[in-house]
């Protein structure tokens, strides 16, 4: 059992630990060769959520189901579905799009000699980064269920 606490643990942090990157790397205040870094690295660092998410809820799962952890109705259980739900959500449904129209802004071939953003990619820079802190704080209020585990 301690390897499956281990896997989901590990997995936990690979999964949401990338959202705490992702303001960092769509801040407002770089120029534009730096947002198309960070654009790159934030394009790399969108596999870990997808891989280390999943198998976290599949451990979870399994967790709960092959453990005497009380009721599924604990508001420490059902408060972290929630919030992982509202993650993704933010992530995929918010910051996702936004990032995508900055992106293709960014790397269209026509911008590549511009040095500074529209200010509607500015809007959808800083509306990503907005979320991106949303999602970032509902992380750390997961950890915090997980860990404590209130009642």
């Amino acid at each position: 059992m301690k390897w499956l606490v281990l896997i989901h643990v590990l997995s936990a942090i690979i999964g949401v630990g990338p959202t705490f990157f992702g303001h960092v790397l769509v801040r407002n205040n770089q120029t534009l060769e730096q947002l198309r870094h960070s654009m790159k690295l934030a394009g790399r660092l969108d596999f870990f959520p997808k891989i280390g998410g999943s198998i976290a809820v599949i451990s979870g799962i399994l967790l709960i189901s092959l453990n005497d952890y009380g009721s599924y109705t604990q508001m420490w259980l059902v408060g972290s579905l929630i919030l992982y739900v509202l993650i993704q959500i933010v992530v995929i449904g918010f910051v996702a799009p936004a990032q995508k129209r900055v992106k293709q802004w960014v790397f269209d071939a026509a911008n590549a000699s511009k040095i500074e953003l529209p200010q509607e990619q500015r809007v959808n820079l800083s509306r990503a980064n907005a979320m991106l802190y949303a999602a970032s704080v509902m992380g750390l209020a997961l950890f915090v269920f997980m860990i404590i585990k209130p009642n």
